[in-house]
């Protein structure tokens, strides 16, 4: 498997300007984050939640957790929860479980993302591997995803 081809076509189409980077296996954002050497607040981490009758995608930075009390409050449904990898991962056919890029735009689903990760310059991030990142500008990223941002992780 490699980086998915709607993702890396996607970036291309749009003349996005992006770098991958290959890392041995790993499986926490913490982890990616250490073996190539970037802060864990510049790693996003892409969560997915289960929300009303679907599923919507919150993307944070890996050092941080999400605070469950804003993020319902957020997306609308106070019975909003994390989703197991048994119920999404049909949805992701072209990426490793647990290693979707954050364009939930792509897999019809809503993006949020945390304030603290939109400060950045820079976003890095899962991109279908649990061995490939790619690194583009957080304004490219906003630019073709059009997340909702808002304040939804603490440290």
């Amino acid at each position: 498997m490699g980086v998915p081809k709607r993702l890396k076509d996607y970036l291309d189409d749009n003349n996005i300007k992006y770098v991958k980077i290959s890392h041995s296996p790993a499986y926490t954002a913490q982890e990616i984050a250490a073996s190539i050497h970037i802060p864990g607040k510049e790693l996003a981490k892409t969560v997915i939640l289960k929300v009303n009758e679907g599923f919507a995608m919150a993307v944070l930075p890996a050092s941080r957790k999400i605070n469950f009390d804003t993020l319902k409050e957020v997306v609308g449904d106070h019975g909003a929860r994390l989703a197991n990898e048994d119920e999404f991962k049909d949805i992701f056919p072209d990426c490793e479980v647990g290693a979707m890029p954050p364009f939930g735009n792509l897999y019809e689903l809503p993006v949020y993302v945390a304030t603290a990760l939109s400060e950045d310059k820079e976003i890095a991030f899962n991109a279908g591997t649990h061995t490939d990142i790619i690194k583009t500008s957080y304004s490219d990223f906003e630019k073709l995803v059009k997340p909702i941002v808002s304040t939804f992780s603490e440290e």
